[in-house]
């Protein structure tokens, strides 16, 4: 394949980026001991961006723009090629949210692509003989864990509303590079080593990602998907009809459903009923911005205005980044904020939940005085609150495991489109099964395995056609109604941490999106400060301790995307601690 000289650039810079390797690499496994961060590179433009996980995807989607076509052109083009060459973290077998800003009407909203439990799962799906919860990876790995994929019919969707080029077009990057090759990042050649004999299990993932004599791919290697070139050539002709209907449904169901180990109960039915859902975003005012983030079935936007509405009630100006303070205040709204999501939050399709009251400035100023103390919140003080319902309903309190893998991208087109993607097959290589050249997600091991807490139902529980809760918080910030800054992570549950020490960095802070990116991580979930280690976080151990903080430095793995909008024109840039790249002209 011939490439441009831009494309040999991002390539070479790829397969040259130490952050990129194995002592960062991992979406599942334990990494090697992490490395300070490197600071992430600025790029500005007059006219469009795109920032993706891959420099081939990142080319992609600019070839796309420069060739007249638009965000929503791009972002089919993009999420092509992530499928292809990080097929660990997203692809055509997963699922995805999209918040997207329509320049020509001035509408902001969001499109939910999220997996769904096929119509033959029962609450009991990941409970044993016994009815005990299965342990999580035995769960994972097989069919058990699939549910129906939705990317490919989100893209289409909205690529028919809003899109400019021609579908078939926009499928040819990728066509093109499964059919001739590219070259295995650093990144996926240490994931691939990392997951031994998961990965090879089943035929068709080990032919694919190790050679004939058993060994993981490594670097550089020039790797061909001919099968994937043959799933995108299908769908440039016939469209998502192609994957949900005939030859691919059949093999995906096939596959699914005849697992040698732990089979699926997925059915073409499921896959030919799959419907995208357009939704309104959860929308709130932080320091006179309005912040725009996917709802529920994600629980990203909910907990991220949580944190801001708690946070806001405190002087993080003038406290600053480097004051142990801000981080007492920011780690114990977001236990605070966990502790909602885990009792109140799930697919609004299938539960009533208390949105409004969850984030209500008087409910969250109340939550906000457990914060006034100068020591860390008591383990049995940070519990849900109680919000005002519109409905009355009580809920046990979930705690499902979300791995951090998945995908980020934002672009902004000459036009002053603006998309927001997040994108995923849940853990690093989803069920690792796979078919027609791309993996199969295991989504559905972001349900709650117990179905009850004590006597009280869990909201996130299993059901079928129901959408699990997703942490994805694919974000725009709107200033005078018009969006100031695009913005997304993966990285599990961890998402919300990242994307709101990112959102207050950027509007408490005043840094610019190349910090935002790229400072060290603070995140405290359920009650255990994650510090990123080998970073200059780790300077607040022993002050995070001396509050009352149990403290453990971690590796923590994000992948922010950031594009900021402003009359000077664009500026963006791509975590350092991935491969991604930021592109713009």
């Amino acid at each position: 394949m011939k490439m441009s000289s831009l494309n040999a650039a991002l390539v070479a810079l790829m397969l040259s980026t130490s952050i990129a390797s194995s002592q960062q690499a991992s979406d599942t496994v334990a990494p090697e001991k992490a490395t300070a961060v490197a600071t992430a590179k600025r790029v500005e433009s007059k006219s469009f961006m795109v920032a993706t996980a891959n420099p081939l995807a990142t080319e992609a989607g600019r070839d796309v723009i420069a060739g007249g076509g638009n965000a929503i052109d791009a972002m089919v083009a993009v999420q092509a090629v992530l499928g292809l060459v990080e097929p660990q973290s997203s692809g055509l077998g997963g699922g995805a949210f999209l918040v997207y800003y329509h320049a020509k009407s001035g509408k902001l909203t969001t499109f939910d692509g999220r997996e769904t439990a096929p119509m033959d799962a029962t609450p009991k799906l990941f409970l044993d003989s016994k009815g005990q919860p299965l342990k999580f990876m035995d769960a994972v790995i097989g069919g058990r864990s699939v549910g129906t994929p939705g990317t490919v019919r989100l893209l289409e969707e909205v690529h028919k509303r809003y899109g400019k080029a021609e579908w078939a077009s926009l499928l040819k990057s990728a066509e093109t590079l499964a059919t001739e090759g590219f070259q295995v990042s650093p990144r996926l050649a240490s994931l691939i080593a990392s997951e031994g004999d998961r990965l090879k299990k089943h035929t068709e993932a080990r032919s694919y990602f190790f050679d004939n004599t058993g060994a993981a791919l490594q670097t550089g290697a020039q790797l061909k998907n001919p099968a994937y070139a043959a799933t995108l050539a299908a769908l440039a002709k016939g469209g998502a009809d192609a994957f949900y209907q005939g030859r691919i449904a059949e093999a995906i169901v096939e596959t699914v459903r005849e697992a040698s180990d732990n089979p699926g109960v997925l059915s073409l039915a499921d896959l030919s009923n799959y419907r995208v859902v357009e939704r309104e975003p959860i929308c709130f005012i932080y320091r006179d911005l309005d912040v725009c983030v996917m709802g529920p079935p994600s629980s990203g936007g909910i907990a991220i205005g949580q944190m801001l509405g708690l946070v806001e009630n405190f002087d993080l100006k003038t406290l600053g980044p480097k004051n142990v303070d801000s981080w007492r205040i920011i780690g114990d709204a977001q236990r605070l904020a966990f502790a909602d999501r885990e009792r109140y939050v799930a697919d609004t399709d299938f539960m009533p939940l208390p949105i409004k009251g969850l984030l209500d400035k008087t409910y969250l100023g109340e939550r906000a005085k457990l914060l006034d103390g100068d020591k860390a919140m008591a383990k049995d003080a940070v519990k849900a609150g109680e919000p005002e319902w519109d409905h009355a309903l009580l809920f046990g309190r979930d705690a499902a495991l979300e791995l951090p893998s998945t995908s980020h991208f934002v672009i902004v087109d000459k036009e002053g489109n603006v998309v927001s993607m997040t994108t995923t097959i849940e853990s690093g290589f989803g069920s690792r099964l796979m078919t027609n050249g791309f993996l199969l997600n295991n989504e559905l091991t972001d349900f709650s395995f117990k179905t009850h807490d004590g006597g009280l139902p869990i909201a996130n529980r299993v059901e079928p056609g129901k959408r699990p809760r997703s942490s994805m918080s694919p974000t725009i910030v709107m200033k005078d109604g018009k969006p100031l800054l695009a913005i997304g992570s993966p990285g599990g549950s961890q998402i919300i941490g990242y994307v709101a020490q990112a959102l207050i960095a950027y509007i408490d802070w005043g840094m610019p999106v190349e910090a935002i990116v790229s400072q060290p991580h603070l995140i405290n979930r359920f009650g255990t400060y994650d510090i990123e280690a080998g970073t200059s976080a780790e300077s607040l151990v022993e002050p995070l301790k001396a509050l009352g903080y149990e403290v453990k430095p971690a590796e923590m793995n994000s992948g922010l995307q950031a594009i900021e909008m402003t009359a000077r024109g664009l500026a963006g840039s791509a975590d350092p601690r991935r491969e991604g790249v930021a592109v713009g002209e």
